[in-house]
């Protein structure tokens, strides 16, 4: 694939890295996506927009694959090199250009970590509410081409209602910018909301203007043990029918919480043996005592479910142990098994026909999976174990369960991803949501930013 003239012109561009030794190019093959491995054929490490520029004209002149590859925490398989070719790593994009106090604010590159960002603007008093679990290593750009959301998403909404201008580079190098540093913007077609969520199929982001939010001061985090699951996805609809929005309202069944706490060192979470599911809620804002009060009247809501004690945590020290047993269950999943995760959602009042039906698939298919995931948006993730079961089963049978999932999950009025995109590992899932012309319209919006399909090829279309 890649000829002498290809890596010439390649090696020519000022200043620009390039490696193609084999730890190198294994390392930027993989993200989290279970354990799928396919490294590009070279690596290439940009530092500016016009070396990103440069790199994309020869790519479209040689008909290249070219991948951005961020943090590569990834879930769907989306920065992984299918098709080989460039490995675009956007890992020198890591500056915040600028915080604009004035304006709420603030610029910064595609490969600025999420955690890193959000305690940068909350130092001047600031918000970036995206926090995904993965935000301690996770990249900004990686964030809007998957349109990323996190636990507090229920209140603050996800990646996209932050995003007001993208700087860009389309297939044939061409540098663009999307929108404007203004909080309203009716001016022709919306390319910047089109660029969010579109998993890097349509052009490489390689800065991004936020809006930012006054930081709240105070929060209330309650635990709520419930003695059965379906109950603890049923008192998530009356929260919000009782007139609460908490910040965060997270679902763990009980496997979850378990693998976290094996996982976890020093976590002091004490489950009952007859609560099989926590609902994880947090209220904020800057009226400690009004929170209080909301907190005792949304136990009254809790209160008419078979439930256990609730716990409020009492310090910053116990909120930070509860959030880190909930941020941790992905990792421990992995650690326990070989898995598959799949990231359903689903209308708020849907969530217990969605978690009783994903039980009765696996029951028929001889799966067990672990539940969990922000409740309050009706996203459920789904994570089906390996186990004991035989290669023939993962392989062949896995697979119609899987789709039995997801035929579930559109029934109920939901769709095949909350946050994690579709990626390599969900795309042949697309026409149980999707009628054909509307992914022929899709594929059309796609030719027209990429005529040459060299921009992450093998993703989000079943034929690709």
């Amino acid at each position: 694939m890649l000829t002498d003239s290809f890596l010439s012109e390649l090696q020519n561009i000022p200043n620009l890295d390039c490696y193609r030794d084999t730890e190198t190019l294994l390392h930027y093959g993989h993200d989290e996506t279970e354990d799928l491995s396919f490294p590009p054929h070279i690596v290439v490490k940009p530092a500016t927009v016009e070396q990103v520029s440069a790199v994309l004209k020869i790519a479209t002149q040689h008909k290249i694959p070219v991948v951005t590859i961020g943090g590569r925490t990834g879930l769907s398989g989306g920065a992984l090199a299918v098709h080989g070719g460039i490995g675009l790593s956007m890992e020198r994009f890591n500056q915040i250009h600028e915080i604009d106090l004035k304006n709420l604010q603030v610029t910064t590159g595609t490969a600025v970590v999420t955690q890193t960002l959000r305690d940068a603007v909350a130092q001047h008093g600031l918000f970036y509410p995206v926090d995904p679990s993965s935000q301690g290593s996770c990249f900004i750009g990686g964030n809007i081409a998957e349109n990323a959301g996190g636990a507090r998403a229920l209140k603050y909404g996800v990646t996209k209602d932050y995003v007001l201008n993208l700087q860009a580079v389309l297939a044939n190098g061409t540098i663009i910018e999307t929108g404007a540093n203004t909080l309203k913007n009716a001016t022709g077609y919306n390319l910047t909301q089109l660029l969010v969520g579109s998993e890097g199929t349509l052009a490489v982001i390689t800065r991004a203007t936020l809006k930012l939010l006054p930081l709240p001061t105070q929060n209330v985090l309650m635990l709520v043990p419930f003695r059965n699951e379906a109950e603890a996805c049923e008192a998530v609809s009356a929260v919000f029918r009782a007139g609460f929005v908490p910040s965060a309202l997270e679902f763990m069944e009980r496997d979850a919480i378990d693998w976290a706490l094996q996982f976890v060192d020093n976590l002091n979470v004490v489950v009952a043996p007859d609560v099989n599911a926590h609902l994880l809620v947090e209220l904020d804002g800057n009226n400690l005592d009004q929170l209080l009060e909301e907190a005792e009247k949304l136990c009254s809501v809790f209160e008419a479910y078979d439930i256990d004690d609730i716990l409020f945590a009492d310090s910053t020290e116990q909120k930070n142990q509860l959030w880190k047993m909930r941020r941790s269950i992905a990792e421990a999943v992995k650690a326990n098994s070989v898995y598959k995760e799949e990231d359903t959602v689903v209308p708020r009042y849907a969530l217990p026909e969605l978690l009783q039906g994903i039980k009765r698939i696996g029951a028929k298919y001889g799966f067990k999976s672990v539940c969990y995931g922000h409740a309050g948006d009706g996203n459920l993730h789904v994570n089906i174990i390996r186990g004991a079961l035989s290669e023939q089963q993962w392989q062949e049978d896995i697979p119609k369960g899987i789709t039995e999932i997801f035929e579930l999950t559109v029934a109920l009025g939901g769709t095949l991803s909350g946050e994690h995109g579709i990626g390599y590992v969900q795309k042949n899932y697309m026409p149980i949501k999707f009628p054909t012309h509307h992914l022929d319209l899709m594929r059309g919006i796609k030719n027209v930013f990429d005529p040459n399909g060299i921009l992450n090829p093998g993703k989000i279309f079943p034929d690709a």
